[in-house]
């Protein structure tokens, strides 16, 4: 996989409508690794592409009530068999974060960019998702350097308290150790 004009080649690409432009002079300089999944350990259905393009049948599933009118995107998804849509262009701003802050800097959006694993915080993810993962973020971080193993994260450490995302099944040793062979 390669990154070409900010769009990850052999993605799927299934463009949202949840995003916009990143403040001028912004370097990209932090990756955030999320979770999700719909509803909550359910996997292989669309329901995470519907809610990122803001196509989401609220009445689908009861636990849907309340992301009616939620405007969210990544520029990422893994799916648990590896395949990978992006759904935001990595120059681009998506709304992955929230209301965050790293090394002091809130508006995480601005200068990251969002990675979500589909899963859950407490089963554990699936080797080929790791291995895609591996892989997606080192072409990341050849494009844009200024994401080092430092600057990669979860979403609970970037919004303590209020998220938890990837959870204690994300084995952060294994993939940070697999980034720096």
């Amino acid at each position: 996989m390669t990154i070409i004009d900010g769009l990850m080649q052999g993605a799927k690409q299934c463009p949202s409508e949840h995003f916009n432009q990143r403040p001028q002079n912004t370097d990209i300089e932090l990756l955030v690794i999320h979770n999700i999944s719909l509803p909550a350990g359910n996997f292989s259905n669309n329901y995470v592409e519907d809610l990122f393009c803001g196509n989401l049948d609220t009445s689908a599933h009861t636990s849907f009530i309340d992301l009616k009118g939620v405007r969210v995107s990544a520029h990422l998804f893994i799916r648990r068999n590896a395949q990978v849509i992006q759904f935001v262009n990595f120059e681009e701003r998506a709304w992955h974060a929230g209301k965050s802050t790293f090394k002091g800097r809130s508006n995480c959006n601005d200068f990251s960019i969002g990675i979500e694993m589909e899963g859950t915080d407490t089963q554990l993810y699936s080797e080929r998702q790791y291995q895609t993962l591996i892989q997606v973020t080192q072409q990341i971080m050849r494009c844009y350097p200024k994401i080092s193993v430092n600057n990669i994260c979860g979403h609970c450490d970037i919004a303590p308290g209020r998220k938890t995302d990837p959870g204690p099944s994300f084995d952060w040793q294994f993939y940070r150790n697999s980034l720096i062979k």
